[in-house]
């Protein structure tokens, strides 16, 4: 809250709006006054607002449009404001607080540092103090008791109502009000109905002000502006709130108080130089006393000795709280009532128009002022350096307790670490598990550096609590110094373990690429061995000669590519021999074979040896096949040779038979004569026959299932030579049946030639589109066994003619 200050409306108030003035600005540090303020000062606007029908909630949201403000100002004053602007815009709330902020400018109050716009934009604490101006104009101002006025009037109507009750001293409005004893004093004096007084203990002021705050509010529609735990919470209440509302119970009870002190003044004057004169008495007894105890304690407090345990410290604490809270609250309260007591004193003599009363020598109110001032001073001192010893104290129990903490989680850390440093775990891993032992010890390296700040954080406290003097410092030392050294140690063997992972996976990755290079190099070539093997190995079957060339030609392209095959295997084997010189140079620990093949230097020389061996022994297999394949070619072409002479010449005589079995001339006995002579020609080609056998027999027995050299095989051979047989004896049998038929019907020699000469004329024409006519003509163009089809089919036209004949000259003849 900004200063802020109000025009003097005579000397007096002059003085307390100064005074106000510098301690508003003291006040305004404590957030607990400013709780107190908001709750106090809310509770009063609202008790005006709702006579106007309408409160507020957050003081410094709601005053923020000027609306609420100027309603206030008119029911507090009773009033007329200028109209109120009803915009949202920024400019007419300023508008709506200038014109309340010139309202009460225009009641003689000079505001400094209060504007529109701090209200506006919610400036709490500008808030508070606008609230605060209005309260004092509207609510305090006004107040006179005794020829007072404003505060010091409330203060003396307080105490005038107060006094006669136990324990109740009002001095001021801050901690005079503490126990809550002055409000049901102030209550009870005017409504005694309301409070049994009596029952109140001046050790439980939660009661004492809850009661009074309850009993106002519904009694004396007075609203609840403070909170009871505010009060005891707080060392000193605020100011403000509490004259707020203890001004409400000023104007609730005032008009009965005017009777009131008519009627008392006439008491009082009869009882004032009695009292006076007991007063005078009091006073010196009570500050002869008071200074006594004050002239003891000084010393104690002023003993700086330390002690050297928290124990022995915390002694001292305790005594020195039992002093704040036993022995010296009663002096507060006899040093109080003392400069009651005077300025009671003072005020009645001055009232009375008496002399001012001198206390003795050195018993002045300032005397025991400067005393008090002097045993606050040392007891200021005193707690301070009680503090200060607990403070340095604590701060080295948790030092040294930070400090063994912080070393116990870093012992734990370590623990096993350097084990775990020295492993030589890596001579036998894999590059696979290599690279995840990198990544592990990067993050071991990280974890490391993350713990860099706790070994330096222990040397700190180490060197602090040594600063500090800590009793156990040779303790701390020699265990810090013991984790700085274990620290160097894993610095140092952290660095090694990075050196030697690096180290071994670049040897493994380099026997990486080479088992690689060997895997892709090695694959292929097994596959071609492999594939040379099983070609080398296969059991081929030709049937020409130019096949077995074909092969002997891709095998000798094949013995070719074995010097650059060779080579290819020298440079596979270089590569494995390579990474034998690298394990025994850098004495690498293998763990295991190729991962990328399951080939191996032993299994390709073995492939190899055997392709090597099997090369001559296909060359042999090669040259035996091709003089098989010319001993076959041999045997085809002298097969082919006969079978293309024989298979002519028994087509040939088919042909002749059947052209003698139609031209017959001369006698049937003729013809049988011409016939069987034939037929014995026919008979000695059999040799022949059987020499073709032979040679097919040789062909069989070399397995030779095709000869290109001609059209003929040896069944065809066989039928056609079967079918001349049978063909030339069948032809010999029909003409010996025509003779028995011509001898035993008596037919003439004339005659059956008439008849064959008819018969055959009749054949020609009719047979000329007979469909077997067509295919024998073109049985000639036939080979193989469409050859011997046709000659069946004249043949078997031979045979029917001849039977047709004899028919017909059976039936002309009959």
């Amino acid at each position: 809250m900004p200063n802020f200050d109000m025009d003097p409306y005579d000397g007096d108030e002059n003085n307390y709006m100064h005074q106000e003035d510098d301690w508003d600005r003291d006040m305004l540090l404590d957030p607990a006054w400013e709780k107190q303020q908001r709750k106090t000062f809310t509770a009063w606007c609202n008790s005006h607002l709702r006579k106007a029908g309408t409160q507020i909630e957050n003081i410094e949201e709601d005053f923020r449009d000027g609306l609420k403000l100027m309603l206030l100002l008119e029911v507090i004053s009773g009033e007329r404001l200028a109209k109120p602007e009803r915009g949202k815009m920024r400019v007419h709330k300023i508008s709506n607080v200038n014109k309340a902020l010139h309202y009460i400018t225009s009641k003689g109050v000079k505001l400094v540092s209060i504007g529109a716009e701090e209200i506006v934009d919610g400036n709490a604490k500008m808030t508070l103090g606008m609230i605060w101006t209005i309260i004092l104009r509207f609510a305090i101002q006004d107040i006179s008791v005794e020829e007072t006025s404003a505060k010091e009037g409330l203060l003396l109507w307080c105490q005038r109502k107060t006094a006669p009750y136990k324990n109740v001293n009002i001095q001021n409005f801050h901690i005079s009000w503490k126990d809550g004893l002055g409000f049901c004093a102030l209550i009870h004096r005017h409504r005694p109905e309301l409070i049994d007084y009596g029952k109140l203990r001046k050790d439980d002021p939660m009661t004492n002000l809850n009661t009074a705050f309850d009993v106002a509010e519904k009694y004396l529609d007075i609203p609840k502006m403070l909170d009871a735990e505010d009060i005891v919470s707080t060392l000193r209440p605020d100011e403000k709130a509490v004259m707020t509302y203890v001004s409400c119970y000023y104007h609730a009870f005032s008009g009965k108080q005017k009777a009131e002190t008519a009627a008392n003044r006439i008491c009082k004057v009869l009882a004032v130089n009695q009292e006076n004169e007991q007063l005078m008495e009091d006073y010196e007894k009570l500050a002869s006393d008071l200074l006594e105890w004050i002239r003891r304690t000084i010393p104690w407090l002023e003993n700086r000795a330390p002690e050297n345990t928290m124990q022995a410290m915390q002694q001292k604490l305790e005594d020195f709280r039992d002093y704040r809270r036993q022995h010296k609250p009663p002096k507060v309260q006899e040093k109080c009532q003392l400069e009651i007591n005077f300025n009671t004193l003072q005020t009645k003599l001055r009232l009375s128009n008496r002399p001012a009363f001198m206390p003795s020598e050195g018993k002045m109110v300032s005397d025991v002022s400067n005393a008090w001032g002097g045993l606050e001073g040392a007891e200021k001192g005193y707690e301070e350096w009680l503090l200060n010893e607990i403070r340095r104290l604590e701060r080295l129990d948790h030092l040294a307790e930070k400090f063994r903490q912080k070393a116990t989680i870093h012992e734990a850390w370590t623990e096993g670490k350097e084990e775990m440093l020295q492993a030589r775990d890596f001579e036998t891993a894999s590059l696979s598990d290599i690279k995840a032992l990198l990544k592990k010890h990067e993050a071991f390296e990280s974890d490391l550096a993350a713990h860099q700040d706790r070994v330096e954080q222990i040397a700190a406290i180490a060197q602090e609590l040594n600063e500090l003097d800590y009793y156990d410092s040779p303790s701390v030392n020699a265990r810090c110094q013991r984790i700085c050294d274990q620290w160097d140690a894993l610095g140092g063997l952290t660095q090694q373990r990075s050196e030697a992972l690096q180290r071994t996976e670049k040897l493994l990755e380099t026997i990486d690429q080479l088992y690689l290079e060997f895997a892709k190099r090695a694959a292929p070539f097994n596959n071609w061995m492999e594939g040379a093997m099983e070609d080398l190995q296969d059991t081929f079957i030709v049937h020409t000669i130019e096949e077995i060339q074909g092969l002997s030609t891709a095998h000798e392209q094949f013995k070719a590519t074995l010097p650059e095959a060779d080579k290819e295997r020298g440079a596979i084997l270089g590569i494995h021999n390579e990474i034998a010189k690298i394990v025994a140079t850098y004495h690498v620990n293998m763990a295991g074979t190729n991962p990328y093949t399951t080939i191996n230097p032993q299994e390709i020389n073995a492939k190899w040896d055997k392709v090597r061996q099997l090369v001559p022994q296909r060359d042999q297999a090669l040259i035996e096949e091709h003089a098989r394949q010319q001993n076959n070619e041999r045997l085809r072409r002298q097969f082919a040779n006969q079978a293309n002479v024989i298979g002519p010449w028994i087509q040939t005589k088919m042909e002749e038979i059947g052209r003698i079995s139609i031209e017959m001339h001369g006698t049937l006995e003729d013809q049988l004569t011409h016939l069987r002579q034939y037929e014995k020609n026919i008979v000695n080609y059999k040799p022949k026959i059987d020499q073709l056998e032979g040679d097919h027999q040789l062909i069989q027995e070399a397995l030779i299932f095709d000869n290109k050299h001609t059209n003929y095989t040896m069944e065809h051979i066989r039928v056609g030579w079967e079918q001349l047989l049978t063909t030339i004896a069948r032809t010999i049998n029909e003409i010996e049946n025509q003779i028995l038929t011509r001898d035993a019907k008596g037919i003439s020699q004339d005659q059956m030639n008439e008849f064959r000469a008819s018969f055959n004329h009749f054949d020609r024409v009719s047979s000329a589109g007979r469909p077997g006519n067509k295919a024998r003509r073109g049985g000639k163009r036939c080979c193989g066994r469409v050859l011997w089809t046709c000659s069946d089919v004249s043949y078997t036209g031979i045979v029917c003619r001849g039977w047709m004949l004899l028919w017909i000259i059976c039936s002309l003849h009959v």
